[in-house]
């Protein structure tokens, strides 16, 4: 049963994100975690520690408060990249989203779960001859051209296809979105064209017959917790779309804005506040539509984050507890190979906790502070430091919340021959298997077989 969306807190106060999650997204009964309704630890058991479980019903209420959040005109393509389980994908595909990839292996994922591949955008700023060739063999929705050199290697695939390639402009922009935990507008960046480049970038392609130029896509930060920083990013957005649009002396068939919506992970960050963003899009809807050079124009938010992390929790089982020098380490059989980023290993400069609990003991939650490691011969293998715990013994569960994003799949699963974890997904009070334990071979051999499809098809 959905549970109604509860106000941000308000922005003096510190979060406990554990609780704020269990009471919007999941349940509890005799201190134990329910997912969908599911005991965690029957889900533990049936599939073996550690391992990830996603919630279907989350990852609809995430795409319900987008789409609420959005104004009418606003498209929703899902970042791949924030997970691209098949499952996952489905949930939104059948939400009339379209899906943003950043790989070949991605257009695979793509493709095989059923997304039309008109509503596919390939952006990334590597893309390699064979990308760019299967790209427009599939005819996908566009790519998104991050230097003048692509666009002429595209240019020249689509001479030989005797087909004209339908792509965007990704731009960097001027000026810098501060509030973003990752930056990418304002400064040297192998993303995207710099906007004090686009006039001779235009000028060199605005008359090759086999690019037809729909638009721009911006990207300058992602995990924005702000909706002021948001709205910011996007009105600088329009600046650029109306210089591209007089440039090309045509109204603009494309804006994206890219992604960036964040959600918060840490004490100290708050929601955002999806209201406040709304009224903001609706002002902004308004103006686009009395602006001949783009009322046209599909608009597109491409947010992958913040629909798919609160459905995800890492679930490992805790195989030791043990004291050295005063202090408390809890050891799990997961950790940093499964879940880079909770380890504090991809991009934190100091380390901070994700939510993480006891899932078998929420009823007695922060009263012993300790480490939460896992099982590698790293000191970097830390999934909690000076963490508030209920009191753990071996056999516990340990859980890592805000992990449906970036989590298995931004890791290094390969990690000391480690088998890498499998993935639940829960749905209409069942659990199912989504993806099985094996390697990190076995996951690449997976791909390697999705793409021989895709060729094939």
């Amino acid at each position: 049963m959905s549970k109604p969306a509860t106000p941000p807190a308000t922005p003096a106060a510190k979060v406990d994100h554990v609780a704020d999650l269990i009471e919007r997204h999941f349940d509890t009964a005799d201190g134990e975690l329910l997912v969908g309704g599911l005991s965690i630890g029957a889900i533990a058991a049936r599939h073996g520690t550690p391992l990830f479980v996603y919630d279907r019903a989350t990852l609809v209420r995430q795409w319900q408060a987008l789409r609420d959040t959005l104004p009418p005109p606003f498209e929703i393509c899902y970042s791949v990249k924030a997970n691209p389980n098949q499952a996952i994908l489905r949930v939104f595909i059948e939400r009339d989203c379209g899906l943003e990839i950043a790989s070949s292996g991605e257009l695979c994922q793509a493709l095989a779960a059923g997304c039309p591949a008109e509503r596919i955008l390939f952006a990334g700023p590597g893309k390699t001859e064979a990308e760019l060739a299967a790209a427009l063999h599939h005819e996908i929705g566009e790519i998104h051209v991050e230097s003048l050199r692509e666009a002429r290697r595209i240019s020249e695939i689509a001479r030989q296809r005797q087909q004209p390639a339908r792509i965007s402009l990704r731009i960097n922009p001027s000026a810098e979105c501060a509030g973003a935990s990752m930056r990418m507008g304002g400064r040297a960046a192998p993303f995207g064209i710099d906007e004090d480049q686009l006039d001779e970038v235009v000028a060199a392609l605005a008359d090759d017959r086999w690019l037809d130029i729909a638009g721009l896509h911006l990207f300058v930060g992602t995990q924005i917790l702000d909706y002021q920083m948001l709205l910011a990013q996007y009105r600088a957005g329009l600046d650029v779309a109306r210089r591209l649009s007089a440039l090309l002396r045509r109204p603009l068939e494309t804006i994206d804005f890219g992604g960036g919506w964040g959600v918060p992970y840490f004490a100290h960050e708050q929601r955002l506040d999806l209201n406040r963003l709304h009224e903001g899009l609706a002002e902004l809807a308004a103006q686009i539509a009395n602006d001949a050079a783009l009322s046209q124009a599909r608009l597109i938010v491409e947010p992958g984050r913040f629909l798919a992390a609160e459905a995800g929790i890492y679930v490992c089982r805790v195989t030791d507890v043990k004291r050295s020098r005063g202090k408390t380490f809890v050891i799990a059989d997961g950790g940093m190979h499964h879940h880079l980023a909770a380890s504090g290993n991809l991009g934190q400069t100091i380390k901070r906790n994700f939510p993480v609990a006891v899932l078998n003991k929420l009823d007695g939650r922060g009263t012993e502070e300790a480490d939460v490691v896992g099982p590698l011969c790293t000191p970097l293998d830390v999934l909690a430091r000076g963490t508030l715990l209920a009191t753990v013994e071996p056999g516990d569960l340990i859980g890592v919340f805000q992990s449906g994003a970036y989590a298995r799949t931004s890791s290094p699963l390969g990690f000391l021959s480690r088998q890498s974890p499998p993935e639940v997904f829960v749905e209409n009070g069942a659990d199912r298997l989504v993806r099985r334990r094996g390697t990190d071979e076995d996951y690449l051999a997976d791909q390697v077989c999705q793409m021989r499809a895709g060729e094939a098809s």
